[in-house]
């Protein structure tokens, strides 16, 4: 088996050479990842510069690939066979930092997956919740057990997996939970700040608001110390209001 691995926090971030390691055992492993953090980058593709790939000797002895695009791009050039053959799965991460609730709008490396996806390829991102460095070993190994279960399984159409991991120690791990997209919002997102010359400009911050995670969530399933396994479609469509908003008899020229 080929896997292609990729994530937003650059290519020689510890996580992702600990996934590499972990999936040693279930075939060949490529790095294709950001030349440099692209954390919050969505799913941006890049159009209005080459893309560039560069071979990156991994701490590990392997050789690996760096990209001055986004996650999204690693993922097209992997399939597009520019760093070896066609791989059969891509795995994002491990990413430093949960990507849970609606932040997983933002994020690069849930991208990448749905950009494999998109392209009918098997995929999952996996991230710890923790923004310092931990031991990503737990994380890792369940990795590796969940890739070999969709090699083995397979993933519905248009369908992949976010995957989200406590930074606990693998003793205060209390299994895994199947969930649902949790809701997400922030207290004061962007500041207003002045420079050295009294000018302004303004920064992203903000607090995660401490609401109550609905049961069943990505969020309650790190609160309860389950690692979170959330099944996301392609889809974006909310086929409820269809209907509805057909009643609403929209019309033009009026």
């Amino acid at each position: 088996m080929r896997i292609a691995l990729t994530n937003d926090d650059g290519i020689l971030a510890p996580g992702l050479l600990a996934l590499k390691a972990a999936l040693a055992p279930l075939g060949e492993a490529v790095a294709i990842a950001p030349d440099r953090p692209r954390s919050a980058c969505g799913h941006a593709v890049t159009l209005h510069k080459p893309l560039r790939v560069a071979s990156v000797a991994l701490p590990d002895g392997s050789q690996g690939f760096s990209c001055n695009g986004t996650p999204s791009d690693c993922v097209g050039l992997a399939l597009s066979g520019h760093v070896g053959p066609r791989p059969d799965l891509v795995i994002s991460g491990i990413n430093l930092g949960p990507n849970a609730g609606w932040d997983l709008t933002y994020s690069g490396t849930v991208a990448a997956a749905m950009e494999a996806a998109i392209n009918g390829l098997p995929s999952f991102a996996i991230s710890v919740d923790a923004f310092e460095p931990v031991d990503f070993a737990p994380a890792a190994d369940f990795a590796a057990y969940l890739a070999g279960a969709i090699l083995a399984r397979g993933l519905p159409r248009d369908t992949f997996l976010n995957v989200n991991v406590p930074a606990v120690p693998p003793g205060e791990l209390r299994g895994v939970s199947i969930t649902c997209q949790g809701r997400t919002a922030y207290d004061g997102v962007i500041e207003r700040r002045t420079d050295p010359r009294g000018r302004p400009y303004y920064w992203w911050t903000g607090d995660r608001s401490r609401q109550p995670a609905d049961t069943g969530t990505d969020m309650a399933a790190l609160r309860e110390h389950k690692i979170s396994v959330t099944p996301m479609k392609l889809d974006l469509t909310e086929h409820a209001f269809v209907s509805g908003l057909g009643d609403w008899q929209l019309r033009w020229p009026r």
